[in-house]
């Protein structure tokens, strides 16, 4: 498994993206709404790692005085081959690129080896995940959903540490 720094929304965003996710069910492709963990929420992934050490936390306290700010979150998006992942692109701004900069730099002290290549500054997909597992047949129906296109402004307003080997949440705060 992995751990992870990721961005949470304010309560709106959050409940514009889980109601993405129910519709994109409700067309029959498998969202996000079909994970039931208390963890699972709207979120942007800034940086994944095998392992982060404890101190990763409070070290990425004083990085809070960066939130919160305003985002788009834009076009659609697929990432794989045979089954993909559909998101949305989380439009890049200069205080996300700078949250997420910080967020690497803070984080690599913590971190056994070297943070996974697709998350480091010049070479990261901001994004939204909104569905996993997608079977190609399955895209005309997932673009067809309501709410899937069309620009949502969101508000950035959270930092937590994912631990994916113990399933804990931390957030940072």
């Amino acid at each position: 498994m992995v751990h992870s720094v990721e961005l949470l929304f304010d309560p709106a965003t959050d409940a514009a993206v889980r109601g993405i996710w129910d519709d994109l069910s409700a067309a029959g492709v498998r969202s996000q709404a079909a994970n039931r963990s208390p963890s699972n929420r709207p979120h942007v992934t800034l940086t994944v790692a095998e392992r982060m050490a404890d101190g990763v936390n409070d070290a990425l306290r004083p990085l809070l005085a960066m939130l919160p700010f305003d985002g788009l979150i834009g076009a659609p998006m697929l990432f794989g081959a045979r089954t993909l992942i559909l998101v949305r692109l989380l439009v890049p701004s200069t205080p996300l690129l700078d949250l997420h900069r910080e967020v690497d730099r803070v984080c690599r002290p913590h971190i056994d080896g070297d943070p996974l290549p697709h998350t480091a500054p010049g070479q990261w997909t901001p994004h939204v995940t909104l569905a996993r597992r997608v079977p190609p047949e399955q895209l005309p129906a997932a673009m067809a959903v309501r709410g899937l296109n069309g620009d949502l402004s969101c508000r950035i307003v959270g930092l937590r540490h994912w631990d994916g080997n113990d399933r804990v949440e931390y957030p940072i705060s």
